[in-house]
């Protein structure tokens, strides 16, 4: 008889734990960041907070409120961001201090800093986005699906103004920068 309270006290504990363990999952699957996303990361565009590419500081939206922000996205296979990152390099440079320029590297299969290194744009603050379908969270976010690049613009307090889907040469990005921002 002393046997019974027993087993249902290991039945009892194995279920408790089969509990615990399908909680873990559920938090883990509904996270911000989703599976596979950096600790403390958030991909909402509204608020988006990276990973740094390099070192194991932060990128975040919030960091760089008071000016207007422009976010493009690449990836080291990507033959339409290394068409567009010339003018990108060439425009922040003589905005730097008036826009500011982050780079958020996506949907990556191989060197993450091919592009900003060989683009001369490593002194802009460069990201990995994380979590989405493939390393592409914030991407995913912001309607980027498969395509590469796109580019996002917000505003001095953070909104998110617009999104363009593909390369922008550099007289796009022009008259884009001027039409949001007048610069």
């Amino acid at each position: 008889m002393a046997q019974h309270p027993r087993r249902r006290l290991q039945v009892a504990a194995v279920a408790g734990a089969g509990a615990l363990v399908l909680v873990a999952v559920a938090v883990f699957a509904l996270s911000p960041s989703g599976a596979g996303g950096a600790r403390g990361s958030s991909t909402k565009p509204s608020a988006f907070d990276l990973p740094a590419l390099q070192g194991g500081g932060r990128v975040r939206l919030a960091d760089h409120r008071g000016q207007p922000v422009v976010v493009n996205f690449f990836a080291s296979w990507c033959s339409s961001c290394d068409f567009e990152l010339p003018g990108f390099a060439k425009v922040s440079s003589e905005l730097k201090g008036r826009v500011t320029f982050v780079g958020v590297d996506s949907l990556e299969t191989g060197d993450p800093l091919l592009m900003p290194r060989r683009h001369h744009v490593t002194w802009w603050p460069l990201a990995k986005d994380v979590a989405g379908a493939n390393g592409s969270g914030l991407h995913d976010a912001l309607g980027g699906g498969n395509g590469m690049p796109i580019t996002a613009f917000y505003d001095a307090a953070g909104n998110l103004r617009g999104v363009d889907r593909g390369a922008l040469p550099e007289s796009t990005l022009r008259t884009r920068l001027h039409d949001l921002y007048g610069v």
